[in-house]
């Protein structure tokens, strides 16, 4: 879709991340659909060809549901974006009308990995608190939903499960 080199490997790195992260909840007994992670992570940021803005996932899954890709990939690449946006931020951002969260463990799981790489590296999830942070403010509502994020897996995983990336 003409993603720049930096933005295909960035997408390679998280699915690897999100492929990760799967295994772990599979082997505590969580259903995960590998498959669904795997394509949903490569093209999370399938939007970036045409726009490196908020609206990145939206203009992704345009891009998407014109490819004919189904609704679950679709979803994943329109709700990867921060820890989620909902109906009322994402108009205030002037994204077209919807709720950007993640809901299934798919879409959670590769929004997820998608805050645990910066560029080309693991970075541990304070990194990308902090970044958020330091452009939205700390009493931004996104900055609650990313540590909500995080203990979500904490809570499956365990507190120490990011140290195997």
């Amino acid at each position: 879709m003409g993603c720049a080199p930096h933005v295909v490997d960035h997408c390679i790195n998280v699915t690897e991340i999100a492929l990760n992260i799967s295994q772990l909840l599979e082997e505590k007994g969580y259903e995960v659909d590998r498959k669904l992670v795997e394509i949903g992570g490569l093209l999370h940021d399938i939007g970036r060809s045409e726009t490196h803005d908020v609206n990145h996932s939206a203009v992704g899954g345009k891009i998407a549901q014109s490819l004919g890709l189904p609704d679950n990939i679709v979803r994943i690449i329109e709700r990867h974006i921060g820890a989620g946006i909902p109906k009322w931020e994402a108009k205030e951002l002037g994204l077209p009308e919807g709720t950007y969260i993640p809901v299934t463990l798919e879409e959670k799981i590769v929004a997820y990995a998608d805050k645990l790489i910066c560029g080309d590296k693991v970075v541990d999830i304070s990194v990308t608190i902090e970044d958020f942070a330091e452009d939205l403010g700390w009493d931004h509502p996104a900055i609650k939903r990313l540590q909500d994020l995080h203990s979500e897996f904490v809570e499956m995983l365990g507190p120490d499960f990011t140290k195997q990336f």
